[in-house]
């Protein structure tokens, strides 16, 4: 008798890759009755909460550390797309002895590795197992790295020098300093590496991205036309973490919701930059005094300032102890009685989830916009790196879900601008237009996941060809 079939994953260390790809590894297990197995390259032990949360999977899937790499070679200065990419490179020979050791006991149907790690594929040829392409950002940025060969060869001129938008296929065009940071410098080793393994895409037997027809149609149709060595996309979105395995923070957490039961319906903005962004001491306070001028009810997820040195107290996990030192003086004074903030973390998808909230200023992370989008709540786009300025233009220019916060000459969000998009978002006409397309939005993310969704049909078709081996 067959063994049921298995699935090994490779993923990129960082929270953002690895909470899509273990929802994508949930649906496949509990709908599809297929098993997996994470196999995880790192330079070191795991954070606490990655730790926290690989122990919180499912009987379906484990997960196990291959030998650490060593980067003393490399400069201090190397750009985390080179890192990552090299961690899977360094790897590949003990990722051969796992996955090879794994087909002893195990049906391994597929090996799926994340935007850094093509690399990986190499093993999957060399032991005859079909691989495939995980990729946990937006169609639009898959689009544009499926395009880059083909830019990389007709611009000479770094990408931000370009005078005219880059037509990206079927998006809205992008000008070149809007593109992800790795494109911003051609001679770095990032904007190689990145080169490197868009280049390998398409080797894949098949992609799948974390996104939706409802959300980005024009991307998905030009990532599905058939061209010759194009692999086939599947996308199965929106992937999005499940309350009941985010980590409960203790504190933070009843007094979040605590405050949240008490605020009228609509009232409260939340505010978070994910759990990589943070501002400098002169924006900190330009926000802060801004959100004060508004009088507008708010959380706010504070981390300190990057440009002040962290300080112990300040880096407990938790967020339940630490001082506010770096907010503006007695701001929590002055703002007690219409604001929250709190250290470090918040639950933020509950958070959404309240008809209290009627607004989120976000960084614009992939996984947090499609949270957003499946609660329905109306954006302030406030982009910090990565390809969260991609992510911004699409929200704001493309699907009109938001506002943006524009910087002044400094390069900074002033205090009147912050003020005007609050009030423009909760007050304005158009944030009662962005209110409708965001239900709206909502209803198609909803619909993609029912039972006959596009999603759930093209999930179907992928798990028919992983398990037929076609």
């Amino acid at each position: 008798m067959e063994k049921p079939p298995h699935i090994a994953i490779v993923p990129s260390p960082g929270m953002g890759h690895l909470i899509p790809l273990v929802e994508f590894a949930k649906k496949l297990t509990a709908q599809h009755n297929l098993s997996a197995t994470f196999i995880i390259p790192n330079e070191g032990p795991l954070s606490h909460s990655q730790s926290e949360f690989l122990d919180s999977l499912p009987n379906a899937i484990n997960y196990t550390l291959l030998p650490p790499v060593n980067f003393d070679d490399l400069p201090q200065d190397a750009k985390i797309e080179t890192r990552i990419s090299l961690m899977v490179t360094r790897s590949v020979t003990a990722l051969h002895a796992t996955i090879s050791s794994m087909m002893a006991d195990k049906n391994v149907v597929a090996l799926f590795v994340d935007l850094f790690g093509t690399d990986a594929f190499d093993v999957a040829v060399g032991l005859g197992v079909p691989r495939y392409l995980f990729f946990p950002a937006a169609a639009m940025t898959l689009s544009l790295c499926l395009h880059l060969p083909k830019l990389d060869q007709m611009v000479s001129c770094e990408y931000r020098d370009v005078p005219d938008p880059i037509q990206i296929p079927g998006c809205i065009p992008v000008y070149g300093k809007d593109l992800l940071d790795p494109l911003q410098d051609r001679s770095n080793d990032a904007y190689k590496w990145v080169l490197h393994n868009v280049k390998r895409y398409f080797m894949a037997d098949g992609i799948v991205v974390n996104s939706f027809k409802g959300l980005e149609s024009g991307a998905i149709e030009a990532l599905q036309q058939v061209e010759p060595d194009k692999p086939p996309v599947y996308p199965v979105g929106p992937l999005i973490q499940s309350w009941s395995v985010q980590s409960n923070k203790g504190v933070n957490e009843s007094s979040c919701l605590k405050w949240l039961d008490d605020q009228p319906s609509g009232s409260v903005l939340y505010i978070c930059f994910g759990s990589g962004g943070s501002l400098s001491s002169e924006q900190f306070t330009e926000l802060a005094m801004g959100l004060e001028m508004s009088e507008q009810r708010f959380i706010w997820v504070v981390r300190k300032p990057n440009d002040k040195v962290a300080d112990a107290t300040y880096l407990n996990s938790h967020g339940d102890e630490g001082t506010f030192d770096f907010l503006p003086k007695t701001f929590l004074e002055r703002t007690k009685n219409r604001g929250l903030v709190v250290l470090n973390w918040a639950p933020q998808a509950q958070i959404l989830s309240y008809s209290s909230t009627g607004g989120f200023l976000t960084h614009c992370g992939w996984n947090s916009i499609l949270e957003t989008i499946v609660l329905g709540v109306p954006m302030i786009a406030w982009p910090l790196y990565a390809e969260q300025k991609m992510n911004a233009l699409m929200l704001t220019e493309g699907l009109k879900v938001a506002m943006r916060a524009k910087l002044n000459e400094s390069g900074i969000v002033d205090r009147s601008e912050i003020v005007r998009v609050i009030k423009a978002l909760s007050k304005g006409d158009e944030g009662k237009a962005i209110r409708v397309r965001i239900k709206e939005l909502k209803e198609a993310a909803l619909s993609a996941l029912r039972k006959d969704g596009c999603s759930t049909k093209t999930l179907d078709q992928l798990v028919s060809k992983l398990i037929n081996k076609i």
